[in-house]
């Protein structure tokens, strides 16, 4: 009988963490979730503890990091993602990008295992070119508010990229866009449960700005799929996974009010500083190496995940 392979996966019990430990359990791993539920939750994971091939530990990836033995694959995906949580622990996302990346580097090494990085969009910053490709380098501020978030991953990218020149390191890097679904807090502030709590709740929409800046959102599942094909791939540099079809705040808004059928308005705010003006994917690589591109359409999307928070008001 073949051996299970083993897979860590850090901030397990987060959004995109808890869709990931079903898919690879799913695919027959053995899967450790480790989280210190700064901002994951247990419940997005509680179903899984039934199963023999899931394990949860409650514990920090910026400490020293051991897991008793083999692990083929490590995932790490510790760390705050959305601007109220950034915002809130600025040091603690600083640490995860950097120490954290680091202990869970060491332990890939210890172990021989692949290591995949979940990097983020943000390292393109406020672009100034468009759409986004991987071979952009960004447009950041390394002193601004979201430079805590920012900088945290673009140094994770450069520790990764070292662990694999230096020590031969087998590394993987997936740059995550807007991502939405299921399990996302009402609270953290993106604007997509922002709106969607604001509308079931029949308060103001806040919009920042003028609302033409734009995002492109990928449905979680698409997003799994895509990091699952990179995680098994041969490839290297960083891969961007998202959807290019790009929307702006202000229709988007709006599609969430069509959706709720809720009779908010819309309340116009001053844009945060820093706030990316337009962020869409160029998903060339995607398509040429893992054969992925998004299925899920936004409608469908949406109305699974306020299907979601419905049932959670």
């Amino acid at each position: 009988m073949q051996k299970r392979k083993r897979v860590l996966i850090t901030g397990g019990s987060g959004f995109l963490g808890s869709h990931l430990c079903e898919r690879y359990i799913a695919e027959g791993y053995e899967v450790f979730c480790l989280d210190n539920l700064s901002t994951g939750r247990e419940e997005n994971v509680a179903h899984l503890f039934r199963d023999g091939n899931f394990v949860f530990i409650k514990y920090d990836v910026t400490n020293y990091l051991h897991i008793a033995g083999d692990l083929d694959l490590i995932l790490h995906f510790a760390s705050p993602a959305s601007p109220i949580d950034y915002l809130e622990m600025p040091i603690q996302t600083l640490k995860v990008g950097s120490l954290g990346t680091h202990k869970a580097l060491g332990l890939a090494k210890a172990k021989n295992a692949r290591f995949l990085l979940a990097s983020t969009s943000e390292v393109y910053g406020d672009p100034l070119i468009h759409p986004q490709q991987e071979e952009y380098w960004g447009n950041v501020n390394p002193i601004g508010f979201r430079g805590v978030y920012d900088e945290a991953k673009r140094f994770a990218e450069a520790m990764v990229m070292a662990y694999h020149r230096f020590h031969n390191l087998d590394t993987r890097i997936v740059r995550i866009f807007n991502t939405y679904g299921p399990r996302m807090r009402l609270d953290d502030g993106r604007a997509l449960p922002t709106f969607m709590g604001q509308a079931l709740r029949g308060e103001d929409i806040t919009i920042f700005g003028d609302g033409l800046q734009t995002r492109s959102f990928c449905y979680v599942d698409d997003l799994v799929e895509g990091i699952f094909r990179l995680s098994q791939s041969d490839y290297t540099n960083p891969v961007n996974i998202g959807n290019p079809a790009e929307i702006t705040i202000l229709e988007f808004a709006n599609e969430i009010l069509k959706l709720t059928g809720s009779k908010s308005r819309l309340a116009f705010k001053e844009l945060p500083t820093d706030d990316p003006k337009v962020r869409q994917p160029d998903i060339t690589k995607a398509k040429e190496i893992l054969g992925w591109e998004p299925k899920v359409g936004r409608s469908e999307g949406l109305q699974k995940t306020y299907d979601f928070f419905r049932s959670r008001m």
